[in-house]
């Protein structure tokens, strides 16, 4: 199959339109929660920023859906915009019926030029869905919420999992389409792209803060896990190779994080092995 080309595009559109889950969050099996399970859901500190970025995300994406002619890209593009609205409905039916507190949502703001809005959103997401595929796997592990907890947020991962390898997909189909094809100039556009989000990540490290871009980076601490950083780079690369698993091979798929994931894990494991947390450990009590 020929990047670029209309079977491309018929199979990166119908594979995500034909893997769509039709559930309602409210309707959701929520589980109860005891009194330190409810308190350690409370203090995760990322619900509201999460909130904020999926409301953003689903007028964002519905934004960009007007913009679009070609009626494949336009079904597919809408059906990103239903379910990235659907995932701010998820959190808010999670803030409400867990009573956690939220102080005033951010007002939601689009670019003038929404492609371009739309194109560095994406590139975010492909960084910090890695981290959150990892943050989902350590907090399994540790059994730290019931295990229907995770069985209803699970296909949401998957569905951010297909939102990424759909926006690959796109980038490159659309660079072709508009004859910016050759493999180096798209590689080269690729790589600024990245390089705009990992930016933000970084910030987003380096301060410690949970209110900017790729916060999901910076929350491991909200889980006070006994982690070291090998640790949760291996989960992160283990966590985002089982969910790339399910796609077909002919797609495309993220790499940047992965690799640099993998070279950091091989730096790491030359060096002296020594015990460097990332939190504390918790409180058994």
């Amino acid at each position: 199959m020929n990047l670029g080309s209309e079977a491309h595009k018929e199979l990166f559109c119908r594979s995500f339109m034909e893997s769509h889950l039709r559930y309602e969050p409210s309707q959701l099996p929520w589980p109860e929660l005891d009194a330190p399970t409810l308190e350690r859901l409370r203090g995760i500190p990322f619900w509201q920023k999460a909130l904020e970025t999926e409301r953003q995300a689903g007028a964002l994406v519905a934004a960009y859906t007007n913009l679009v002619d070609d009626p494949v890209l336009k079904e597919a593009i809408a059906l990103q915009g239903e379910e990235e609205a659907r995932h701010a409905r998820l959190i808010a039916t999670l803030i409400d019926r867990y009573g956690i507190e939220m102080g005033e949502l951010a007002p939601i703001n689009l670019s003038h030029n929404i492609e371009q809005h739309f194109t560095h959103f994406g590139f975010e997401e492909c960084l910090d869905s890695f981290f959150a595929f990892g943050l989902f796997g350590v907090a399994r592990e540790a059994g730290l919420f019931p295990e229907q907890f995770f069985t209803i947020f699970d296909p949401i991962l998957d569905e951010e999992a297909r939102h990424i390898v759909f926006f690959v997909n796109w980038f490159t189909y659309l660079q072709i389409q508009r004859g910016q094809g050759f493999a180096g100039l798209r590689a080269t556009k690729t790589l600024w792209h990245y390089g705009i989000a990992l930016r933000s990540l970084l910030d987003a490290v380096s301060s410690g803060e949970t209110n900017g871009d790729g916060f999901t980076a910076t929350s491991a601490s909200a889980f006070t896990l006994d982690l070291t950083l090998e640790g949760f780079l291996s989960t992160c690369l283990q966590e985002n190779q089982r969910r790339m698993s399910k796609f077909d091979p002919q797609l495309l798929q993220p790499k940047l994080l992965p690799r640099l994931t993998s070279i950091a894990l091989r730096t790491l494991q030359l060096k002296p092995q020594r015990k460097s947390p990332v939190v504390e450990s918790p409180n058994p009590s």
